[in-house]
């Protein structure tokens, strides 16, 4: 079986939305994990990458929606 590499294409869109106004909104966050979740199957490289967006996310950015989407993703996929 071949080796997904949406983890590339979900590093991309996250640098192209940190790059666009600094930030990262839920909407964002949800597209990124999008990406991970079209195959079916969120894998180690995409847990990984999420993990790592997230931790690039400040506390005054972590509010009311992404901070929910933020939980929801850390307990589902274990992060």
């Amino acid at each position: 079986m071949k080796e997904s590499r949406d983890y590339l294409e979900m590093t991309f869109h996250s640098i192209n939305c940190f790059s666009d106004d600094g930030t990262l909104d839920a909407d964002e966050l949800e597209k990124i994990l999008d990406i991970a979740k079209r195959d079916g199957v969120v894998d180690d490289n995409e847990k990984r990458v999420l993990g790592n967006i997230i931790g690039q996310l400040s506390d005054k950015e972590l509010r009311g929606e992404l901070r929910r989407k933020v939980d929801e993703i850390k307990s589902e996929y274990d992060l």
